[in-house]
């Protein structure tokens, strides 16, 4: 298989190793097989002592990632076939990458989305750039963030995480930042000679020849009315609150919480307030296996993919229609507990997570 046909490419270079998302006219969006390859290269260079820092970034000029592979998704639920395989490898890598015991440097240039924040923001060096666009965008197309998605915005500032799940609001660099989900501003130009930097250096000092003051994000700015608001204790009452606020950029958010999936929205709601009590990434991965394998039964996930990539004709007939429509027993069901199907992540020492974040030295 060449470099153009493989979709994950290995190499090494002194003393990092880089992996490579090699779908850029898919925006390197995340496949099965890619979830496995990256699985194995990190197996492998956790036990080689030459590789001291892993490197995730994006083929292409678009973004590192633009989630998961949301067609084959849309395939499966409408065949009744097996996308939680996917989703359980896909979550077992997610909680690998927030324990991994070298640093993994994560260059969140360009578009980085859904999966894309699940192979990037639990990262312990994640880099943004002047281009980076990144979100959670699932309740528009009838899903609820995952990946871990619900463990890094329930820690978001305020209610800045409840803000971006809900509407899937994309942010840049200095909003990413401040929400958590990056370390480190580097201008894209400047990542090429990061990446060179990495294979002589250790992981600080190849920082500190790049990064910069990062500009300047909009949503501290809204703290007041997204903290007021976000804060209710249903989806109704946030939108009746945004509507009242009178600020515009309040309106705005009500108004794009009315054309996502009425189902997602409440069950996102519950998963992000339900995560704030959970007490590791673990175990709110696996609540969200649940959620996420629930999904497969519902017709809004069909219909969310139908009308935003297959038809692309943005007009999802969702079921049920409305906020109203959907129960507290409808939302009860997605967290059910599988049994013998549980995603069955092992136990781990919360106090590691993020032990290099705090500022690698190596």
């Amino acid at each position: 298989m060449n470099d153009i046909e493989d979709p994950v490419l290995l190499h090494t270079a002194g003393r990092a190793a880089h992996i490579t998302l090699n779908r850029p006219r898919a925006i390197n969006a995340l496949n099965h097989a890619m979830v496995r390859r990256v699985d194995g290269a990190l197996t492998a260079w956790e036990r080689d002592p030459d590789v001291e820092t892993v490197v995730i970034s994006g083929a292409g000029e678009r973004g590192l990632c633009a989630g998961g592979d949301i067609r084959a998704v849309h395939d499966d639920a409408r065949d009744g076939t097996a996308s939680a395989a996917f989703w359980r490898d896909e979550y077992h890598l997610n909680a690998r990458i927030a324990r991994y015991p070298k640093p993994y440097v994560a260059l969140m240039d360009g578009i980085v989305m859904g999966g894309g924040v699940g192979v990037s923001a639990h990262g312990s060096v994640r880099v943004v750039t002047e281009r980076s666009r990144i979100a959670m965008p699932e309740t528009g197309i009838g899903f609820v963030p995952d990946v871990g998605g619900t463990h890094l915005l329930a820690r978001a500032p305020g209610e800045l995480g409840t803000h971006l799940a809900l509407t899937g609001a994309q942010i840049g660099a200095g909003d990413a930042m401040e929400c958590g989900l990056a370390d480190h501003y580097v201008p894209s130009a400047s990542l090429r000679q990061l990446a060179d930097d990495l294979a002589a250096l250790p992981v600080r000092e190849a920082l500190d020849r790049h990064v910069q003051p990062v500009p300047a994000g909009e949503l501290a700015d809204r703290r007041a009315w997204i903290d007021s608001c976000y804060a209710a204790d249903s989806v109704e009452e946030i939108v009746r609150r945004l509507f009242a606020h009178g600020d515009p950029a309040a309106k705005e958010a009500a108004e794009t919480l009315l054309t996502r999936s009425p189902t997602s929205l409440k069950v996102t709601l519950a998963a992000l307030r339900r995560a704030r009590r959970l007490d590791s990434l673990e175990r709110v991965l696996e609540q969200e296996y649940r959620v996420s394998c629930a999904a497969l039964s519902t017709p809004d996930l069909v219909e969310g993919i139908r009308a935003q990539v297959i038809d692309k004709d943005r007009d999802p007939r969702w079921s049920p229609a409305t906020l109203a429509g959907v129960t507290a027993a409808d939302v009860e069901r997605f967290f059910t507990p599988l049994g013998e199907r549980e995603l069955g992540l092992a136990p781990t020492d919360t106090t590691a997570e993020g032990v290099h974040r705090a500022g690698p030295s190596s």
